[in-house]
């Protein structure tokens, strides 16, 4: 829908800017992440490369994993890859380390929150997936059980985290717990709703005007013809 373009990008970016926000937050609370940035983490302290550099080095490498999968990245594919990651070095760069425990608490749960309406934006832009969730779908696209590859994929990329000494703790919980719930509640919330179909005019046998049969009642004795279903009737599902 070429008229929507410009407001699916708008939330494409702004849902995108959010995760690198979201990140910076539950990284600067130090009180544990999930399980990619555990490696993320993991791999900055070995390395001594900025947080944000190894995101987009990790989703580089991840999105070369689609080839066998014959996946095809969309806009939002490679946003995703490289301004994530430059938002979480900017936000790292600004943000200061608290000390105490209240205000880490609050980091991380802000960030929680923050990383789920980021979802919500960035999945309801319909701009193509991230790299990580792409790996997913091409999973199950060859027939493989979608659940169970990816707790086979992120214990294996938390285990590699924590080896590398990536932050593991209460937030790694939290987040575990709660960002599932957080996502389902905020995605049809924020999903640009289908473009309305347009009206089709019928035509009476007596007459040349046409009749708008979404809005004009029906004559008696016939029965009324069918109206196009309203973007927002009916129960909203996540994606």
């Amino acid at each position: 829908m070429p008229d929507r373009l410009p407001n699916r990008l708008i939330r494409l970016f702004l849902g995108l800017a959010l995760f690198g926000v979201g990140i910076a937050l539950m990284v600067r609370a130090k009180l544990g992440l999930d399980a990619w940035n555990v490696l993320h983490e993991g791999v900055a302290e070995r390395t001594g490369l900025p947080f944000g550099r190894i995101v987009i080095g990790t989703a580089v490498l991840v999105l070369l994993l689609w080839i066998p999968l014959r996946q095809r990245p969309g806009i939002g594919t490679i946003a995703n890859v490289v301004l994530v990651g430059l938002v979480v070095d900017a936000l790292l760069w600004l943000l200061p380390t608290p000390t105490g425990l209240p205000l880490r608490t609050g980091l991380l749960l802000a960030g929680v929150v923050v990383t789920a309406i980021a979802t919500g934006l960035y999945i309801g832009a319909g701009l193509g997936p991230g790299p990580r969730d792409g790996l997913m779908t091409g999973w199950a696209a060859r027939g493989h059980s979608i659940r169970v590859g990816r707790t086979v994929i992120e214990a294996s990329v938390l285990v590699a985290g924590v080896l590398l000494g990536g932050t593991v703790g209460v937030g790694t919980v939290v987040f575990t717990l709660t960002i599932g719930p957080l996502a389902h509640w905020f995605l049809p919330r924020l999903t640009l709703p289908p473009k309305p179909e347009a009206s089709h005019p019928t035509w009476t046998r007596n007459s040349s005007a046409p009749i708008d049969a979404a809005s004009s009642p029906p004559s008696s004795g016939t029965a009324a013809p069918s109206s196009p279903r309203s973007p927002t009737s009916g129960s909203r599902t996540c994606g």
